[in-house]
């Protein structure tokens, strides 16, 4: 193991060439090159292989990263492959999109020694992409076909892991969406720069053809009930994720051209999908030649400034109460969005819109930190008498999402919810207040991470097995004693 691992002493920290910041800025193609196949086995090289495997256990999905570096080193990409692919229905998705800086790499233990993280993410991605493009993705079959069938609301990463692993198993699943196309945030909420469409097109191309029944442009509550929804299958899982955009209080936020975050993440990808989007051609969703502010500082708000940016809007600036050490996105991607020129107004708040009809400029106020709060993160202060103005012809509110309210949309008033909106589900069997209905992803944990949402999909298809398991025992009939 020596001979091909623990090089970390001796091989620095690289990443795959970035493009430059002048090149990327004016296309929504990801700015990150793929690994040479030299390069990823080197970089994998660098891995400790500690006993304590400290980026497997802050991996959401425990994926056992220090077997699948080894095996990349060794250049054995096709078991690499098949060990990664056996705990994530996505990793080559995660590989491009989560924020390891905060999980896996984040805590590996070289970088803690202050010899550079092993650049997990990307050698995660060099190993699926090599596995799509050399054939080495098998067809979705199912062990046995089962006569059960589970209906499950929503195509985003919950809804598509647990369709996955639930037809491996044997049961016909359809998979009903309130969209034209499967994906759910994947395909348009995350921008192509960070999550080309089509690595997620084939992802459900593989479920389709290994016959998972998809149902676009599908909304419980609109088609059906759930009650209806509920009659028609033997179990039904709710992966609907959070979609209610936060509001901000202020004066003037009624102005028109101040628009909820991802009202234009939709357009923008919705345009690079070939769509025609009467919003986006009329201007209001679209950033060519305007003042854009941005309000918030989670990944929601970075997807907003560097779509902006490639819009080709004049100036871009990023709106944040709180200082960069305190902010919740990546690091990673506030340096991506500072290399494109995004301007960051650290520790402001907005405290009133201008305009006419239009909104024209932003009221921003000073901030400095105070005491922490129950989270541990200081409390934002305004400083009295330090207000300024900020040009802005295009106000997106990045704020973060609530759930909509699902007894009342989805006919179910015996859905319970807890007091933020999310489903109450029972942590030990992932199962709402109806029988045989389940929940997962941020429709019950709140917006979360993509990881979150497949360890959420993963656990709910082992627990709707288990259920349907234990009816189906329950209708065999005795033996005669």
């Amino acid at each position: 193991m020596v001979e091909k691992m623990l090089k970390f002493v001796s091989l620095g920290r690289h990443m795959p060439d970035k493009r430059a910041a002048e090149a990327r800025a004016h296309d929504f193609h990801e700015i990150y090159a793929e690994f040479i196949a030299e390069k990823a086995a080197e970089q994998a090289s660098r891995c400790s292989q500690c006993g304590v495997p400290f980026c497997q256990v802050h991996c959401p999905l425990q994926n056992n990263i220090p077997d699948w570096l080894k095996l990349t080193a060794e250049g054995r990409l096709e078991e690499a492959h098949e060990l990664s692919q056996a705990t994530n229905n996505m990793p080559e998705i995660c590989g491009r999109i989560c924020p390891q800086d905060r999980l896996c790499e984040g805590n590996c233990v070289i970088e803690q020694s202050g010899h550079g993280t092993v650049t997990i993410g990307a050698v995660e991605k060099y190993i699926n992409d090599t596995a799509w493009e050399r054939g080495w993705v098998k067809p979705l079959t199912a062990r046995r076909e089962r006569r059960e069938s589970i209906g499950i609301i929503g195509t985003g990463p919950a809804g598509l892991a647990a369709a996955e692993e639930l037809r491996r198993k044997g049961y016909k699943i359809t998979v009903y969406d309130r969209h034209d196309r499967a994906g759910g945030l994947l395909i348009y909420g995350i921008p192509n720069f960070k999550l080309e469409k089509d690595v997620v097109e084939r992802r459900v191309k593989r479920l389709a053809d290994g016959g998972i029944v998809f149902k676009p442009g599908f909304e419980v509550g609109r088609d059906a009930s759930l009650a209806e929804l509920r009659s028609r299958h033997d179990a039904v899982f709710i992966a609907t994720g959070v979609y209610k955009p936060r509001e901000i209080e202020a004066p003037g936020v009624g102005l028109e051209r101040i628009v909820p975050a991802l009202d234009y993440l939709i357009a923008s990808n919705r345009t690079g999908l070939g769509d025609t989007v009467p919003e986006f051609e009329s201007g209001k969703l679209d950033a060519r030649n305007k003042d854009v502010a941005v309000i918030g500082g989670g990944d929601t708000a970075m997807d907003c400034v560097r779509t902006a940016v490639r819009q080709g809007a004049k100036t871009v600036a990023c709106i944040y109460r709180r200082d960069r050490e305190n902010m919740p996105g990546s690091m990673r991607e506030v340096a991506n969005a500072e290399e494109e020129g995004v301007d960051f107004k650290w520790l402001t708040l907005p405290k009133g819109f201008l305009g006419m009809e239009n909104v024209e400029g932003v009221l921003i106020s000073r901030m400095r930190l105070g005491l922490p709060d129950a989270t541990g993160r200081k409390t934002p202060e305004e400083i009295k008498g330090a207000d300024f103005t900020l040009k802005a012809d295009l106000v997106i509110k990045a704020l973060g999402f609530d759930p909509e309210y699902l007894p009342g949309k989805f006919s179910a008033a015996d859905l319970s919810v807890s007091k933020w909106g999310t489903l109450r589900v029972t942590p030990s069997t992932m199962m709402t207040s109806i029988d045989g209905v389940f929940a997962g992803g941020d429709i019950v944990r709140g917006a979360s991470l993509v990881v979150w949402a497949i360890r959420d999909g993963r656990d709910a298809a082992t627990a709707i097995d288990k259920y349907l398991e234990n009816k189906a025992r329950l209708r065999v009939p005795q033996a005669a004693e």
